[in-house]
């Protein structure tokens, strides 16, 4: 896994010397915590001996001031030098994810639940963070320690120096491996869990309205809460093993401080200066335990972060083969031809567009009405280029639609049935079509919409927040706020996918009067299923299993096509 991982290793060479004045930073803050310690022991111990001059402990007093603020300035500056460095990691990992998701959005909710992408958001960048933090920097200057504690002691006794970094290596090593161990599949176990906690919450909040009016309350309250029970328990036993742990470890540092007493009597009591040193040895390794005990919990969270990971590393966009890109101003387009197009998204998958061919002109209105899952909306997104077909052709202006997408926010815009509106301002949100836009601009675009008495009536005006989601609005007033965008971005083409889903006939008929009042000069195609409207386009075309089944004139086809009158009386409720 690490030796193609791409999303831990490159941070690490970009920044190395950041990382070593965090490492060196960490191990400068223990160095003046058991200094303190040491200084201070031998303070006490000569203080004992009631030296005849102030003098003659004097220096170990300065020393244990300067040690006493070393500690916490090396340890601030340490902390502060290690979160920029992991937000600064952290930032270029959530740069690179949301563009990731941004790359494929087209295919990403095919390929994860809802629930799986807020995992994948929330819990897997905060998993790469707690690795640095948690894991790599104790770990890292756990051992830089381990290895100047026990030069240190192996200048006076090897044998000693021995037995010591045998002990240490329990606290570094030996530990946090058996806590990897022990802890591996109950960890795995939670980390299933979470993932499984997010699935179902995120199911259940979307189906809440269903869930109340079912009249099954408490079955909702009740879903998730197996899986919450079995999360806490197995929360709790691993805090109990933790406890434990730590526990041992604790005691581990207590033979330490005994064996140090024994070395210390063995080679500093023959004379009475030399004994003023055995405090301030035994009390020097007493802050190792803040920074090596932490280890062991940072190695049994591994499998967490190598889950996080290992799903990051298979995180990949769908490719994206364009040809070279090309220009287009929005003000030279005249036509949107499709050549024998045929699109399916795998050999498991049926074909979804077949030998489709149409030429649209420039301010041309076409429907496209069809059954659910027939290919509709697909087809739009092969008419922008989010989608590339296996056969066939989209071409604008004779250039094809894929050489265009570095300019096709200026040719195309996009109206479908859930537009989002974000908690903020009704100016904001509006001019998220074009930031350029003035606002009064804006305001203008909001009237065209036929909103500004709406919106003017409001106690903050335009300053008023939509709230999330838009909850203050309703879909009609969602549809028109969204439509202003569109005409604030002012591109040649609008694709518009079934945006009166949901509305009540009289909101959808006002609505789509208004869509094709302000859109009057854009070309215009539009997805639907079903008739209401039908007469504010040019061509219709009846859509069913990737190829057409009836196209023409509306008031053509009215007038000469028996099915189609069939269909249309069906869709206005007469029925003979």
């Amino acid at each position: 896994m690490w030796k193609h991982d791409t999303w831990v290793k490159p941070y690490l060479k970009q920044y190395k010397f950041l990382l070593a004045t965090v490492l060196f930073l960490g191990v400068l803050t223990t160095f003046c915590g058991g200094a303190l310690m040491f200084t201070s022991g031998y303070t006490i111990d000569k203080s004992a001996t009631r030296p005849y001059n102030i003098l003659m402990i004097y220096p170990a007093i300065l020393l244990t001031r300067a040690f006493g603020i070393g500690r916490p300035t090396f340890k601030y500056i340490e902390r502060l030098r290690s979160h920029n460095w992991v937000l600064r990691v952290t930032s270029n990992l959530r740069t690179r994810l949301y563009q990731t998701v941004e790359q494929d959005a087209a295919f990403f909710s095919e390929k994860y639940q809802s629930g799986n992408i807020l995992g994948l958001l929330s819990e897997d960048i905060d998993h790469l963070q707690n690795l640095y933090l948690r894991t790599v920097f104790p770990t890292v200057v756990g051992i830089l320690l381990v290895v100047i504690i026990t030069i240190g002691i192996g200048y006076f006794d090897w044998w000693f120096g021995l037995f010591i970094l045998l002990l240490l290596l329990i606290e570094v090593l030996w530990a946090p491996l058996l806590s990897t161990s022990i802890e591996a599949a109950r960890r795995e176990r939670q980390k299933t869990l979470k993932d499984q906690l997010y699935t179902e919450l995120t199911d259940n909040i979307l189906g809440a309205n269903d869930w109340v009016l079912s009249g099954r309350k408490a079955d909702f309250q009740k879903t998730t809460q197996t899986t919450i029970n079995q999360l806490n328990a197995s929360k709790l036993i691993s805090k109990k093993f933790g406890w434990q742990r730590d526990f041992y470890l604790q005691l581990v540092l207590g033979v330490i401080f005994l064996v140090l007493i024994v070395f210390t009597n063995l080679h500093f009591t023959s004379t009475q200066a030399q004994a003023n040193y055995v405090a301030a040895f035994v009390l020097a390794i007493a802050p190792v335990d803040e920074t090596i005990i932490p280890i062991s919990q940072g190695f049994e969270e591994y499998p967490m972060y190598r889950d996080s990971v290992k799903r990051l590393n298979q995180l990949h966009p769908t490719p994206q083969k364009l040809p070279p890109q090309q220009q287009l101003a929005p003000a030279d387009f005249q036509t949107l031809t499709i050549q024998n197009l045929q699109f399916e998204y795998d050999a498991t998958t049926p074909v979804l567009v077949r030998n489709f061919n149409q030429t649209i002109q420039r301010g041309e209105k076409l429907a496209l009405i069809g059954p659910s899952g027939s290919g509709k909306t697909t087809l739009l997104q092969l008419i922008n280029g989010d989608l590339a077909p296996q056969k066939g052709a989209v071409l604008v202006n004779q250039i094809n639609v894929r050489a265009l997408q570095n300019n096709r926010q200026q040719l195309f815009a996009f109206l479908n049935q859930q537009p989002f509106l974000f908690n903020t301002s009704i100016l904001n949100n509006v001019r998220l079509g074009n930031e350029n836009k003035s606002d009064q601009q804006v305001r203008d675009a909001i009237a065209a919409v036929k909103m500004q008495d709406l919106v003017e009536s409001l106690p903050q005006g335009y300053d008023t927040s939509v709230q999330e989601a838009g909850a203050r609005f309703s879909g009609g007033e969602q549809q028109r706020l969204s439509l202003a965008r569109i005409l604030l971005q002012d591109a040649p083409i609008v694709l518009l996918d079934e945006p009166t889903v949901g509305l009540d006939p009289i909101t959808e008929h006002d609505l789509l009067q208004t869509i094709f009042t302000v859109l009057q000069d854009k070309t215009i195609i539009w997805v639907t299923h079903h008739l209401q409207g039908i007469n504010h386009v040019d061509q219709v075309i009846f859509w069913n299993q990737g190829q057409i089944e009836m196209a023409g004139n509306p008031q053509h086809l009215y007038q000469t096509n028996a099915h189609f009158q069939e269909l249309y009386r069906m869709d206005q409720g007469i029925i003979h």
